[in-house]
């Protein structure tokens, strides 16, 4: 099944009177392994934002992060999702919505439940749920220079 989000977008009228402009269940859904499924919320290419005009920045096809960008999704991982490790040039901001889910890192597992929130700063991670109930996260992705340890770029993959 396919993650259901409410978005629900303000801007303003021709009077500049603040108003809603977009509130539906996101079309925009994604899948980048068999058992995930994303809802891209909305997105932005500059820093600072610009939050004129009335573009729907949800219905942008993006990857997994945007070059001098943001991407806000939510993911529900089901339970078996496909492995996916990978490691992205951004720093992600997470929140475990519901159930539960493990961050798998090169040496080590961490388990994550509802409520539970995650900084990613480009390090190599893969998802699994092995529970039996899907899981549902909120991320936020942020683009950041790529990691350097000693030296040495540790640039996306995956």
């Amino acid at each position: 099944m396919a993650v259901q989000v409410r978005r629900i977008v303000t801007g303003h009228d021709a009077n500049g009177r603040a108003v809603v402009t977009i509130d539906e269940v996101s079309k925009n859904i994604t899948s980048s392994r068999p058992g995930a499924s994303a809802s891209v919320v909305w997105t932005t290419e500059s820093f600072p934002v610009n939050n004129t005009g009335d573009a729907d920045e949800g219905l942008r096809t993006v990857r997994t992060t945007l070059q001098n960008g943001t991407v806000f999704r939510v993911i529900e991982f089901a339970p078996g999702v496909a492995p996916r490790n990978h490691r992205t040039d951004s720093i992600d901001y997470a929140v475990v919505v519901s159930g539960d889910i493990d961050m798998e890192l090169e040496d080590s597992v961490v388990h994550l439940k509802a409520g539970d929130v995650l900084v990613q700063r480009g390090t190599i991670h893969n998802w699994v749920n092995r529970g039996s109930q899907p899981c549902v996260m909120a991320f936020v992705l942020i683009d950041a220079k790529p990691v350097e340890v000693s030296g040495k770029v540790l640039s996306a993959v995956g």
